[in-house]
């Protein structure tokens, strides 16, 4: 089969086995593979410590066999997407004070989904959630991008930032703060939509966004008075500086998104923390519930990805390159693993 893999810092395609499930695990026939920015610092190994041979971890595909177990999860011909990104999904104790915390991501023996970009692919079987026909393949990125985002408005909830609250998106046209935008709106935010440049403002605004705007007015925005929360969804280090800018006093600052280790640390001033005493978190992906609710409000056409590039397996390597240059508006999508 085909499959990409990550050898020196260079991606390519190549021809490997077919994998089989283990216990508990499904093989799934990938139709279609979202391009998360993760994919693209995984490849040119942008972030510190932290190497991998195969990437890819948000699909759709259709369950063609069951290791010992699986059967209680999933059936074969079961269409199903391959939920919780790369941060999990893999497998989770279930046991633990984390994973009986609803924050299975946390726990010790936990693993991640990764090497979606692949004719097939072997899966925990728990994690699978079921698709209805109403959902496309071109969905595929709810499995990270829209999970991701999805999480991260929930802890708006968590925070008592409640609906009619006003908040700032930054990256709001990227992979994940275009779902985010839409989300924020279904459950009654005023949004403030933050990205770089007239069309992707544009687009924005589309999906909903109550105000956009540039950084520039984002931080003056701040020293008016500032919004209740932001939610960062850049992949750049001044995106999280802008954030904290933006902030009202005791607003709530979420991260996302995780630039390359090559811009540094993130710097806070101890007495600008003192004195705005913002509440920071970060938000990872979330949970198969989540992730089955997010399916919901797809196939309830509330969210949708907005699909910027679509490529056959084989044009991987372009399509990074174009993610990286900004060639494209939103999610990019493989949807041929076999050419």
């Amino acid at each position: 089969m085909q499959a990409a893999r990550i050898n020196d810092g260079q991606l390519t395609i190549q021809d490997v086995e077919v994998p089989e499930p283990g216990p508990e695990e499904a093989r799934v026939r990938i139709t279609s593979a979202g391009v998360c920015h993760s994919d693209l610092h995984l490849a040119r190994g942008e972030w510190h410590g932290v190497n991998v041979s195969v990437c890819g971890h948000e699909a759709i595909g259709v369950v063609e066999e069951l290791g010992p177990g699986a059967e209680r999860f999933a059936s074969i011909g079961d269409r199903v997407i391959l939920g919780l990104g790369g941060t999990g999904g893999g497998y989770w104790c279930g046991a633990c004070i984390h994973c009986l915390g609803g924050e299975p991501r946390l726990c010790a023996q936990g693993a991640g989904i990764m090497g979606t970009f692949a004719e097939q692919f072997t899966v925990y079987a728990k994690s699978l959630v079921k698709l209805p026909p109403s959902i496309g393949d071109e969905e595929a990125p709810l499995a990270c991008g829209g999970l991701t985002a999805y999480g991260a408005i929930k802890k708006l909830f968590k925070h008592q930032i409640n609906p009619g609250s006003t908040i700032g998106i930054i990256g709001a046209a990227g992979g994940l703060g275009h779902y985010a935008v839409q989300l924020a709106k279904v459950f009654g935010y005023n949004v403030i939509g933050v990205d770089l440049g007239e069309e992707r403002l544009a687009f924005v605004k589309d999906l909903g966004a109550d105000q956009v705007m540039e950084p520039a007015e984002a931080e003056a925005l701040g020293r008016k008075g500032g919004v209740d929360a932001v939610l960062i969804f850049s992949a750049a280090k001044a995106g999280f500086e802008l954030g904290i800018n933006m902030l009202r006093r005791g607003g709530l600052f979420v991260a996302v998104g995780i630039p390359p280790s090559s811009e540094g640390n993130i710097e806070i001033n101890p007495f600008l923390f003192f004195r705005k005493g913002i509440t920071m978190i970060y938000s990872a992906v979330g949970t198969v519930q989540d992730m089955r609710e997010l399916v919901d409000l797809a196939a309830a056409g509330k969210v949708k990805s907005h699909i910027g590039r679509t490529a056959p397996l084989s044009e991987l390597p372009q399509v990074f390159e174009e993610l990286a240059n900004g060639g494209y508006v939103g999610r990019a999508v493989i949807t041929d693993m076999a050419n």
